[in-house]
């Protein structure tokens, strides 16, 4: 059994944050994968569902980003698991928008949640980092996480979810490879041939240059009458 794990902040208030994109990506992974309904256990929401052959329990903690540890290790100690079982969704300031990175281990990088969660249940587990940007001084960074997407995010914010959710079942696996590559085909998906040659033809090829008149009048003038 596999854990994913979520980061964000409960309530409608935090529900289009940009610290909330963890909890975004997992219920993705529900809705597109058929999950159970969410129900409340674990100081969290839990859905619980099959990727492949693998059963996996989906986990948004509701107990504020700080302490998101405290639901992850309770759900772990419950199914005895170990931390390598544990895969964690969130925010990540220090990758551009619409990139996402698998990483296994680590340090928290004064990200609130993931401190929680190595704390609680050490920093030997697995995480999915999904690029947010960063607003370029330390003072606006607060604001800035728990600030709205803006519509102009939409596009690549919805190709990032969707990627998560196509690779799901890859990462279920320990296949961190498969992933990035689902992942890849809906953010930087590769310019097929066709598509090149299509645009080539779209584009009309540009008149031949006419060639400069080097006569002269008297030889324009006998031209003309032959």
């Amino acid at each position: 059994m596999k854990l994913f794990v979520g980061l964000g902040n409960p309530g409608q208030k935090y529900a289009r944050n940009r610290h909330n994109i963890g909890f975004m990506a997992l219920d993705r992974i529900a809705d597109d994968h058929g999950f159970g309904p969410w129900k409340s256990k674990f100081q969290a929401e839990i859905a619980e569902g099959r990727l492949g052959s693998e059963k996996v329990l989906l986990i948004k903690p509701q107990t504020f980003m700080n302490r998101s540890g405290q639901s992850v290790g309770e759900a772990m100690r419950f199914y005895k698991l170990d931390s390598t079982d544990v895969t964690v969704f969130h925010d990540e300031l220090d990758l551009a928008p619409g990139k996402v990175r698998a990483k296994a281990g680590g340090g928290h990088a004064g990200h609130n949640g993931l401190r929680s969660i190595h704390d609680h249940i050490s920093p030997a587990y697995d995480r999915v980092r999904l690029g947010i940007g960063h607003p370029g001084r330390k003072e606006l960074v607060s604001p800035y996480v728990l600030g709205d997407f803006a519509k102009a995010d939409s596009d690549w914010l919805e190709d990032v979810l969707r990627g998560v959710s196509d690779g799901a079942g890859h990462l279920a696996d320990g296949d961190g490879g498969k992933f990035m590559n689902a992942v890849a085909l809906r953010t930087a998906p590769p310019r097929s041939s066709k598509t090149a040659a299509a645009s080539s033809k779209s584009v009309p090829a540009a008149a031949p240059e006419p060639e400069a008149d080097t006569r002269s009048a008297m030889q324009k003038l006998m031209d003309k009458f032959k």
